[in-house]
């Protein structure tokens, strides 16, 4: 379902049949209103999240029942769902409310001391990954297999490398690729985030305050959530986020080759759809740089 078709009208209707104490806030829009699900802002103190399509509607259920249970064991605020919305007048969905929660997503305006932030980003994912993982879900499509081996998206990969290879140099990009692929996590699964692009990390005067949509959370390999080494933070900052998570190497190799896939691929999108775009590719997730510089940074 296209964005232009989830309305005010359409959500008041829902909110009435459902929610009727809630169905006469005021609906506003955000900054960011997310890329697989809508969000939008109900009243002051409430939010409204609703997925796009048949791909993320699996979403809402795990949040529902997961983020309750992680909220209390990690070191800054995660979303509250305080409602589920059911399907109805042709959204096809369940949908959530949460409770709202202040702060912008970080950017580099907005954060000062990168170093102390990468700290602070360490330290939630340190607490997230201590969290017991037992019965949690499985990496899979739901989350798009981050958490799994990242040789589930081998031929986009390729394929992306291929298709930009006069932006980038392809046969290096393939090297770091299959680096990552020779690789696995052998530890016990652990809980990771999948998605810890800057537009999810909530920040206030400068600190992380929140960590929003868990769309992407599971249980399997903590990898897929290092690729802010290369999205946020570079030099010294870098140097503490790793300092902060302390994976081995091997992980880093699979963290390098997630960020690779995600920056070629997002690239070559970006190419087909909006070439005059190319240099803020990766934009709409508040990387620091464009998608072809991520990507010759983590060629380094």
């Amino acid at each position: 379902m296209h964005k232009r078709d989830i309305t005010p009208h359409l959500i008041r209707k829902l909110l009435a049949d459902q929610f009727p104490q809630w169905a006469e806030l005021s609906i506003r829009p955000v900054d960011r209103d997310g890329w697989d699900n809508l969000t939008l802002r109900l009243g002051d103190h409430l939010s409204l999240r609703l997925p796009r399509g048949e791909d993320y509607a699996a979403q809402v259920e795990k949040e529902q029942r997961w983020l309750p249970l992680l909220r209390d064991q990690l070191p800054v605020a995660i979303p509250n769902p305080v409602g589920k919305g059911e399907p109805g007048y042709g959204f096809p969905h369940a949908w959530s409310i949460y409770e709202w929660l202040p702060g912008q997503s970080a950017t580099i305006d907005r954060v000062a001391d990168r170093a102390r932030f990468a700290e602070d980003v360490g330290g939630f994912l340190k607490a997230l990954y201590h969290i017991d993982a037992t019965d949690g879900p499985a990496a899979g499509w739901h989350c798009f297999y981050r958490g799994a081996d990242p040789v589930h998206w081998d031929e986009s990969a390729r394929a992306a490398f291929t298709t930009v290879s006069d932006l980038i140099d392809a046969p290096a990009a393939t090297k770091v690729w299959e680096s990552a692929l020779t690789s696995i996590w052998t530890a016990p699964p652990v809980w990771f985030h999948g998605d810890l692009a800057p537009a999810n990390l909530l920040v206030r005067d400068g600190r992380l305050s929140a960590v929003i949509d868990f769309g992407t959370c599971g249980v399997g390999d903590p990898a897929c959530d290092l690729v802010i080494a290369w999205s946020f933070f570079e030099g010294d900052s870098r140097e503490a986020f790793r300092r902060a998570v302390a994976f081995d190497d091997d992980t880093w190799a699979r963290a390098r080759g997630w960020m690779l896939w995600k920056a070629a691929v997002t690239l070559r999108e970006v190419r087909e759809k909006t070439p005059d775009h190319i240099e803020t590719a990766g934009a709409q997730y508040g990387w620091r740089a464009g998608a072809q510089e991520l990507i010759e940074d983590v060629l380094v």
